[in-house]
Order: structure tokens, then sequence, then C-alpha cells
């Protein structure tokens, strides 16, 4: 097997793994569960020595919130087991990893965007494997990039912005949490920052946070989204008792992006800016 690329992309048929494809295009190779199991570690290690990658850009990670309360083993193999294996790889062969990970690692009571070294305190199995699958990695392979980020969107795969348009062009009131309060992310823009990330001479290892700029709730998120598709739905703000879910959400998980910004120099737009170039790009 030879490969030329220097550039790894795991996760490729996923949100962002797509965007990457859409942006690098010959420039990686690309891997899902189908063509690389990276909860095996021979298999990994292998593929690795092989492909001599200068960058892996991993966004395979298992992002069912709700169903990995119940799925915990299959969670933590994805999200930690997984990365472990790759950083052990990456460290053997002087790769340079791109983590991907979550706002879902801070519990939510701040009241000002968090920063980078702010204390972590997952409250779900999902955000308590991605905080794993991030101290694994820099401690295994440090010289990693770990990028939190959160409410990602995209024209490709499912997501809530997808589920809104589905449900309000059905007709009908859609009752949407407005006590949770965040960023949507376009895939695209994180993916375009990632890539400006590697294209730089400079690297400077470390945890990162990127999101769109501005602040949301689900609501406002939604309420925006059937504005800009001028869908006539009435959109109603509810509680987040009044929609139960497996899984406890941080109900304030703003990221603060001046270290992105300032480091690398990344431009980012605001998320209502961002929301209509993907609704553009999905028509």
């Amino acid at each position: 097997m030879e490969m030329t690329s220097a550039i790894l992309v795991t996760g490729c048929n996923g949100q962002l793994g797509s965007e990457l494809r859409r942006i690098l295009g010959d420039r990686a190779v690309y891997t899902d569960i189908d063509t690389l199991d990276l909860c095996n570690r021979d298999e990994v290690e292998r593929f690795m020595r092989i492909g001599g990658f200068d960058y892996v850009i991993n966004c395979a990670a298992y992002t069912a919130v709700d169903r990995a309360e119940e799925e915990k083993i299959q969670c933590h193999a994805a999200n930690v087991e997984a990365v472990e294996n790759l950083a052990r790889a990456a460290a053997k062969y002087g790769s340079r990893i791109v983590q991907i990970s979550t706002d879902y690692v801070f519990d939510g009571n701040h009241y000002t965007p968090y920063h980078e070294g702010d204390k972590t305190n997952p409250l779900s199995v999902y955000g308590i494997t991605k905080r794993k699958g991030e101290t694994a990695l820099l401690g295994l392979a440090p010289e990693s990039i770990v990028i939190r980020t959160g409410w990602l969107y995209s024209s490709f795969g499912n997501n809530f912005m997808k589920k809104m348009i589905a449900l309000a062009q059905k007709g009908g009131n859609l009752k949407v949490v407005s006590d949770q309060i965040g960023t949507p992310t376009y895939a695209a823009d994180l993916a375009n920052a990632i890539v400006d990330i590697i294209n730089q001479t400079k690297w400077t290892p470390g945890v990162y946070h990127f999101s769109n700029e501005g602040v949301a709730s689900w609501y406002d998120f939604a309420l925006a989204i059937i504005e800009e598709k001028a869908i006539d739905c009435a959109v109603t703000p509810i509680s987040t008792d009044d929609y139960p879910t497996a899984a406890t959400r941080p109900k304030y998980s703003v990221l603060d992006k001046n270290k992105i910004k300032t480091t690398y120099g990344i431009s980012i737009s605001h998320w209502r800016v961002a929301l209509r170039r993907c609704l553009k790009e999905l028509s």
C-alpha cells in the first residue's frame, strides 16, 4: 500500500470530515470505520507507519450524546482508546495530530466565555470521554493540538439545522430549548481554520477553542434557521426541564476564541453570517 499524501483525515464521512475532504481534495488520505478501525492498535500502528503522515486530523468520535449514557464502553473506545492508539503511533512516527474535542468538557456554570485553561467538569459520559481523550493525547503526544468546538452543523450529515428545517416544513409549532447557551459552529469554518493551521510554518501545540462568533440559545438558532429559510412556522421557547434528555448538557458553553485568533491569525465569522452561507450551500 503506497500513500503519497502527508495528511490523514479520520472520520471522513462525518460533517467535519466531509468539509475537510472538500477543501483538501487529493492532498489527504481519508478513512472512516469501514477502512481503518482506530480501536485496533496494531492496525493503527501499521497504517501510520506505511502512510508516513505529517498530520493527522482526527474527526472520528462517538457523538451520540444521549445514547452514550447507555453505551459507555463503545463511547470510551471511540473517544479514548482510539485517540491513545493514534497518539502512540504519531509520537513514534513523528506525525502531528489535530484532535477535535467539545464544549461538553465544561459543566456550564460560567457566565462568561470559557478559556482553554478553565477547569473542566463534564456532566455526561460523552463529555467525560472527550476530556479523557484530550488528556491521553497530550500525555502521549505532547506536540498535538486539541480544538474544542460545539453546536456543529453543516450541509453534510445529520444535525440540528437540518432537523429544524425538516420539522418546520412539515408544519406545526417548533418547541426549542431557550436556556442552554452556546454558539452554533459551521463545520466548513472549522475545517478552513484547521487547514489554515496546517498550512502555516508555525506549530504551537496545546488546547484551542473554535466556534463561530456570537452567542445564542438553541431557540435563537432555530428561529434564525426558520427566518433565513422563510418558512411559515412558529417557534416557541421552552426550558430544559420541559425537554428531558438522558445526558445532562452544560447550560452555558460559549468558548473564548482569542488564543486561536492571536496564535494563528484566524478570522471568524458571526454565527448568523455563517448560517446564511451554509443554507446557501445546502440549497
